[in-house]
C-alpha cells in the first residue's frame, strides 16, 4: 500500500505558499491559546468563589447564589445556585429601574390637568419630586401658584396601601420607610433639626403638633426625634446642654384625601376644592428629568423613590395607581423570558416576600446593557467609593457599577464588572441566612469580585 505524505513547503522553494502555511499554523496556535485561556477562566473563578465566599466562616452555612455572565459570548462563567430563589433586599430596585426606564420616558409625570376660563382641574400621578428639597425645579408648584383660577382636585383610582406588602409595621417612624400615596409632598417626611433648646420642622405645617422632652443623659443609641404610631404628633428629645446640631427625617402620616388637600392648600396659599369625579381630557404635565430621580434612588438606595417610580409607571400607563398591576404587566411582557419568573411584590425590596434568582438579575441587567448606552446606564449605578459602595471596591475605580442590598441575614450585589483586559461581565451575588455580620459578607464578596476583575 502506498501512503501519501503531506507536502511541506520549504522557505526557498515556494516563499508565498510557505508564508501562507505558517500564517495558518500561527492563527491556529493563537486560537488554541485563547480557547485554553477561556476554558481556564471558569475553573479559576470557581476556585476563587469557593475560597473567598462559599467556605468562609459565617458564610459557609448560608444560602449563596452566584451568577457571572459574559454578554459578548453569551456564555456563563459561573453558575452556583443561580436558579435558586433568594430574598434580594434592595437589589429589587434593579427591576424598578428597568421598569422606570421602559415606561416613564425622559421626564417624570408631574400631574394631569385640564382647565377652562375659571378653573384648573388637577389629578395626581404619584410624582415624589413635588416639594422635595433635593429638586429645585418645581414646575407643578410654579404653575399652580401662578394661576389665578380656582384649583379643583380630581380623585384618582389608587390600589396601593400606605405601606408595601410584608413591610415591618414597627418601622413607621424610620426615615427609610415613608408612607406611599398618590400625591407625595416633601418626600412624605418631616425634616427636623435640634440644637440645644431650639428646633425647626419642615414643613412648618407640622410644627404645631410637636412636643418637647428633655433628657439629662443620652447614649449614642437614643432616638432624638420620634412620632406617635397613629397620629402626626412628633416628639423631640433634647439635652439642654448639648449645643451640637442634629438632623432627622421622620415620616408623617399622609392620611386621607381631605388631609392631602389641606397640605396642598397650605403650600399654594389658596383653597383647593375636591371634585366627586374626574374631568375628561386631562393633559400630562412633566416635572423633572427621569434620570435625576433614578440616580439617587440607586446610589443611596432610596426606598421611597423606588416605590413611587412603580406607582408613576402605573399612573402613566393606565390612569390608575397600582403597583401590582405594573409588576404583572412587566412580567407578562418585557420580562417574560426571564430564566425563572420571580415573586416580585414591591419596588424597594423592603418586603421579605420578594424572591429572585441570581440568573434573574443577570437577565434584566443584560436587557439594560443591550438597550441603553453605557454613558447613560453606568452612572445610574453606584461605583466603587461612591453611594452605598463608598467604603468598598476602591481598587476598581470605573470598573464596577452595581446595586447593593441589605436586610438582616441578607446581603446582595448585582451589576457590571469590567475586567483588566476590558471585558464587561454581568454578575449577581446573593447571600441569605448568613450567621455573621453584613460587613464580613460584603468584604468576602469584594475580595472575590476584585480577583475576577484583575485575573481575567
Amino acid at each position: 500500500m502506498h501512503m501519501q505524505r503531506r507536502r511541506v513547503f520549504r522557505k526557498t522553494e515556494h516563499p508565498f505558499l510557505y508564508l501562507t502555511a505558517m500564517r495558518s499554523y500561527l492563527c491556529a496556535f493563537i486560537a488554541l491559546l485563547f480557547y485554553q485561556a477561556a476554558a481556564a477562566q471558569p475553573k479559576a473563578i470557581r476556585q476563587w468563589a469557593s475560597q473567598d465566599v462559599l467556605n468562609v466562616k459565617g458564610i459557609s452555612n448560608a444560602h449563596t447564589g452566584i451568577c457571572i455572565f459574559d454578554p459578548a459570548t453569551g456564555k456563563y462563567w459561573l453558575q452556583h445556585q443561580a436558579d435558586k430563589f433568594f430574598m434580594p433586599a434592595s437589589n429589587t430596585k434593579i427591576f424598578t429601574l428597568f421598569t422606570g426606564l421602559q415606561l416613564l420616558g425622559d421626564s417624570l409625570p408631574g400631574m394631569r390637568y385640564a382647565e377652562n376660563d375659571t378653573a384648573v382641574f388637577i389629578q395626581a400621578t404619584a410624582d415624589p419630586s413635588f416639594l422635595h428639597p433635593d429638586f429645585a425645579y418645581q414646575p407643578v408648584k410654579d404653575f399652580l401658584t401662578a394661576t389665578d383660577k380656582r384649583v379643583w382636585y380630581q380623585p384618582v383610582t389608587i390600589r396601593n396601601k400606605r405601606f408595601g406588602p410584608g413591610w415591618a409595621w414597627s418601622d413607621y417612624a424610620d426615615y427609610y420607610q415613608p408612607e406611599l400615596n398618590e400625591w407625595p409632598m416633601y418626600g412624605n417626611v418631616t425634616r427636623i433639626n435640634i440644637k440645644g433648646r431650639q428646633y425647626s420642622i419642615t414643613p412648618a405645617y407640622f410644627a404645631r403638633s410637636a412636643s418637647l422632652q428633655f433628657l439629662p443623659e443620652r447614649s449614642a443609641d437614643d432616638v432624638l426625634a420620634d412620632r406617635d404610631e397613629r397620629e402626626n404628633h412628633f416628639i423631640l428629645y433634647m439635652r439642654p446642654n448639648d449645643a451640637s446640631s442634629h438632623d432627622f427625617e421622620v415620616p408623617f402620616i399622609t392620611g386621607n384625601r381631605d388631609q392631602l388637600l389641606l397640605r396642598l392648600a397650605d403650600t399654594l396659599h389658596k383653597p383647593v376644592g375636591l371634585l366627586p369625579a374626574a374631568v375628561a381630557g386631562g393633559r400630562l404635565m412633566k416635572s423633572i428629568p427621569a434620570d435625576t430621580l433614578f440616580q439617587p434612588m440607586m446610589h443611596r438606595s432610596d426606598n421611597f423613590f423606588a416605590e413611587q417610580i412603580l406607582m408613576m409607571c402605573s399612573a402613566v400607563k393606565w390612569d390608575t395607581i397600582d403597583t401590582r398591576k405594573v409588576i404583572r404587566y412587566m412580567l407578562d411582557s418585557t420580562l417574560k423570558d426571564l430564566p425563572t419568573p420571580p415573586s416580585w411584590v414591591d419596588g424597594s425590596g423592603l418586603s421579605r416576600y420578594n424572591l429572585f434568582t441570581p440568573a434573574d438579575f443577570v437577565g434584566v441587567l443584560h436587557k439594560m446593557y443591550k438597550t441603553y448606552p453605557k454613558e447613560r446606564l453606568y452612572p445610574l449605578f453606584p461605583s466603587g467609593g461612591k453611594g452605598t459602595l463608598r467604603n468598598y471596591y476602591q481598587a476598581l475605580p470605573g470598573r464596577l457599577y452595581a446595586k447593593t442590598g441589605t436586610l438582616s441575614g441578607c446581603v446582595a450585589l448585582s451589576g457590571y464588572l469590567i475586567t483588566r483586559s476590558g471585558k464587561t461581565l454581568i454578575f449577581s451575588v446573593l447571600v441569605n441566612n448568613h450567621d455573621t455580620t453584613s460587613t464580613v459578607v460584603r468584604r468576602a464578596v469584594e475580595k472575590f469580585l476584585v480577583r475576577v476583575a484583575n485575573g481575567s
